[in-house]
């Protein structure tokens, strides 16, 4: 109660439309108390809340939350008191927005200190190492690409490819004390479909989901990535383990993009501004181990990608700043293998160090047999390799059916896969 009055202001600086462009207005009056990333609201026929994206000498630019239709220059505008995101434990199992509103009709209460949407990632020098392994359920990810506690991998995938099915097993599966989930530009048919049929009661009973629907202003949806990770940092702060699952940056970035082409910076690679690639390095920042008695945030991030182009620039920027990413491809999911992993094009720099050296072995056996048999794949679906020509190629289709049916193992634990992976490679000794 004491934070939320010391927020408030005994008056409010008021200003006033002077310019309409486009989907940009400009307001006069405020330019010696706004900040960049301040709220206004003006005071149209109806209510409208705009953001402040840039400050110039007697004038600011805004951009509308809401629709503008009906507002005209000398419409009011008010500086509003810099708003409160405060996450609570009583958070988990609800649905809310960027700006700590419920979304499932719900009361909500918010927590006694706020937290800052855009924080700085803990100290460097002051953070731990990755932590041990998390059993995900997911023999794939338990094996050849495992997840250890404050990891940050990507998730790169076209669509349906099965991305959010594999999020919401994850979500199930993964072995943390609290989900946090960010949806970012999701549309509005599929929010309740993704809570209520995909994630289910079970997914819901430990996470939190922060929602930002496709229609929303480009500064709403951006946030919604942001207030997510805000919502981890809540948790990991209180020494517990956090799964973050944000999907997408890719729609982060193109809301990013709107703001900053919006403000006056220049566009660069599609359409990409030059700062895009450091406001997303420094979401991912924000994610990964905590420090001294701190908990984790092990981060999934999804990147979408039109025809598994990895070289796309959201993509690219992403992958620099990661511990691992993993890629679905659509030839895999369309023969019926789910998760539709790409093993060969996916990486996991937890390992070596996250698997001992008898799991290592059994890992770079498989990658090897994988890679022997993708460099020899053309040649066997034409009929024109001949068995026996060389021993490697053999052993590689001995044990491709075997290893297809591994990668789709589901619901076991660590051990139990390996032992599933070792049978799996004893395929070619057998001369299956």
């Amino acid at each position: 109660m004491a934070a939320a009055v010391s927020r408030q202001r005994l008056t409010q600086p008021l200003g006033e439309i002077s310019e309409i462009a486009g989907g940009r207005l400009v307001a006069s009056g405020l330019a010696e108390r706004a900040r960049l990333g301040d709220r206004v609201e003006i005071l149209g026929p109806a209510p409208v809340g705009a953001e402040v994206i840039r400050v110039v000498a007697g004038e600011v630019l805004l951009l509308p939350e809401g629709s503008a239709e009906g507002i005209g220059t000398g419409c009011p505008v008010r500086l509003m008191p810099p708003p409160a995101f405060a996450p609570d434990d009583s958070w988990i199992g609800r649905v809310i927005d960027p700006d700590g509103r419920p979304l499932d009709g719900r009361p909500l209460l918010p927590g006694a200190a706020p937290r800052p949407l855009s924080a700085a990632p803990p100290p460097p020098a002051e953070r731990r190492a990755l932590g041990a392994r998390m059993a995900t359920g997911y023999a794939l990810f338990d094996t050849l690409l495992p997840l250890v506690r404050g990891q940050r991998v990507g998730l790169f995938a076209g669509s349906g490819v099965g991305k959010s099915t594999l999020l919401a097993g994850l979500a199930q599966g993964v072995a943390a004390d609290v989900v946090v989930i960010g949806l970012v530009g999701e549309r509005g048919r599929e929010l309740r479909h993704f809570v209520e049929g995909v994630l289910g009661p079970e997914g819901m009973a430990r996470s939190v989901v922060v929602a930002a629907t496709s229609d929303r202003a480009p500064q709403v949806r951006r946030r919604c990535a942001l207030a997510a990770t805000a919502v981890a940092e809540h948790f990991r702060a209180e020494g517990l383990q956090v799964l973050l699952l944000l999907d997408s940056v890719t729609r982060f970035a193109e809301a990013h993009r709107e703001l900053a082409v919006s403000s006056g910076e220049t566009a660069g690679l599609r359409g990409y501004p030059p700062s895009t690639g450091g406001a997303i390095a420094a979401l991912c920042e924000r994610a990964g181990p905590g420090v001294e008695e701190e908990g984790d945030i092990t981060a999934i991030y999804s990147v979408l990608v039109a025809g598994s182009d990895m070289e796309e620039p959201v993509a690219d920027m992403l992958r620099g700043v990661l511990d691992g990413h993993v890629v679905l491809d659509r030839a895999i999911a369309e023969r019926g293998r789910f998760p539709a992993v790409d093993v060969l094009r996916s990486v996991s720099r937890s390992l070596p160090d996250a698997a001992s050296p008898q799991e290592n072995q059994l890992i770079g056996e498989a990658r090897g047999r994988l890679g022997a048999y993708d460099r020899a794949e053309l040649m066997i679906q034409a009929g024109l390799y001949a068995r026996g020509t060389d021993p490697e190629i053999d052993a590689a289709i001995a044990t491709h059916e075997p290893l297809e049916r591994f990668f789709a193992r589901q619901g076991a634990d660590t051990g139990q896969h390996f032992a599933a992976l070792r049978q799996a490679l004893a395929a070619a000794a057998q001369g299956k």
